[in-house]
This record gives C-alpha cells, structure tokens and sequence, in this order.
C-alpha cells in the first residue's frame, strides 16, 4: 500500500483552453442562435437552417480551440477576440444563406444579408483598435481576424452568383485566397510571410462593399456586374503584388 502521496491531475492544453474560453464560446453560441432564428422568422426559414448554424459555430469553435495559444492573454479568449467572435456571430448566418438559395426571391432576404454584413464589416475595424488600445494584439488574433474576413467575402460572393445577377464566376473574389493558399502546398514560395499592407486591408474592405452593392435589391444586374468586375480585377492585382513579392523575397528556410 503506497500512502501520503498527492495526486495531481494535469490538464491537457485542449482543457486549458476550453476552461479558459469556454464562457465567451457559450456566448457566442446564443448570439448565433438567436441571429439565425431571427433569420427564420423573418425568411420563414425551416428550424433545421439553425441547426446548420449550430454545426458551422461548432466547427468554428473546435477550430479556435485547436489553434489559441496557451498563453493567449485573457480574461477569456481576449477583449480584441471577443469582437472578433461577435463578427463571427453575424457572419456564420450569412455564410448558412447560401444552403437557402431559394429564399432569395425574397426582398427583405437582401436587405438582412446587407444589415448583418455591414455591422459585420464596422466591427472588422474595431477588433483590431481594441487589441492595440488593450495591448492584447496577437498572431492568433490576427489569423481569426482574416480568417473571418475571407470567409464572409466567400459567403457574399456565393450569394451574388446564388441571386442571379452575375455569373459563377464572382466566385472567384471569394474563393481566390483559398486558392491561393492550395497553391502553397504546391509551390512553397506561396507559402511565405507576408509583411503588413495597408493595401491589403483596404481592396479586402473594398470587395465587402462591393459585394453587398451588389446585392442591393435596387441595384440592376449590369451594374451589378460592373462593380463585380471592378471587384475581382483590383483584388487580382492585389494578389499578384503579393505573389511579385514573394517571389522576389524567398524564405531561405523553404
């Protein structure tokens, strides 16, 4: 018989991490739910499209849980990430309109998608105030950040395509930085840092907008597909001063 000895249990990192940001994922729970029933009272959507919400939240959280750092600042998973986490709360309603394609003969479809991609898009520049004011800037939250972004800007341009105005191919606005990161896993100098740019935050502001004009129900589909056009050229220059800049600033690691 072994006597006097103190068990301790250790926690695993994944642990660590849900205990740490369990109340504020929670939260974010709610506020997705009570958004996407929002959604189906006034689209008089079925109840399985917040269940579609709920497993789209779900992923996203087990994702942000796989990814924070143990040392991310708190309390929670950070005053700057909780602004991120509330754009999450509106965006992942939008992104599950895309599996709804018919409720787009809906005016009032339009003007919501528009009303929850705005204050989506005004929060996108208050996260990144109040890391700095906080002092809680991060890698961690700079990828959750962009990450977002490029998800509401493939949501957006699915939606165009799913309403009719512009052809599949406005897709590409939205699909074009998941392409570029596949092309990463074949060719590694795609693969490299990229320093900050002010430009890259402006055209990625630009395409949201863009987006949402041309989901405005009073705007007609050839200038719908002018400024889609518009949209896909500027963020296709932009693209490719990043892939010149890459290519002329190789990683010595890679």
């Amino acid at each position: 018989m072994i006597t006097g000895m103190r068990v301790t249990a250790t926690r695993s990192p994944s642990t660590s991490r849900f205990s740490r940001s369990g109340r504020d994922l929670s939260a974010g729970a709610l506020l997705v739910v009570v958004v996407t029933i929002a959604s189906c009272l006034l689209l008089g959507l079925p109840t399985s499209h917040i269940a579609h919400a709920a497993v789209l939240y779900a992923l996203m959280a087990l994702l942000l849980l796989r990814q924070m750092p143990t040392t991310q600042p708190g309390p929670g998973i950070g005053a700057a990430n909780r602004v991120t986490l509330a754009r999450a709360t509106l965006v992942l309603p939008v992104a599950v309109l895309t599996l709804q394609p018919g409720v787009l003969a809906l005016e009032r479809a339009y003007w919501w998608i528009i009303a929850l991609g705005a204050v989506a898009m005004v929060l996108d520049r208050a996260d990144g105030r109040v890391a700095r004011k906080t002092g809680t800037t991060s890698v961690f939250g700079a990828a959750f950040d962009m990450e977002l972004d490029a998800f509401l800007l493939l949501a957006l341009s699915v939606l165009v395509w799913q309403s009719g105005k512009v052809g599949p191919w406005v897709i590409l606005i939205g699909a074009l930085r998941y392409l570029f990161v596949v092309g990463g896993l074949f060719w590694s100098v795609l693969a490299g840092e990229l320093p900050s740019s002010e430009r890259r935050k402006i055209v990625c502001a630009v395409e949201g907008v863009a987006l949402l004009v041309c989901l405005g129900p009073i705007v007609p589909a050839a200038l719908a597909g002018v400024v889609a056009a518009g949209a896909l050229a500027a963020l296709g220059y932009s693209f490719a001063v990043d892939v010149r800049w890459l290519v002329s600033h190789p990683d010595p690691v890679r």
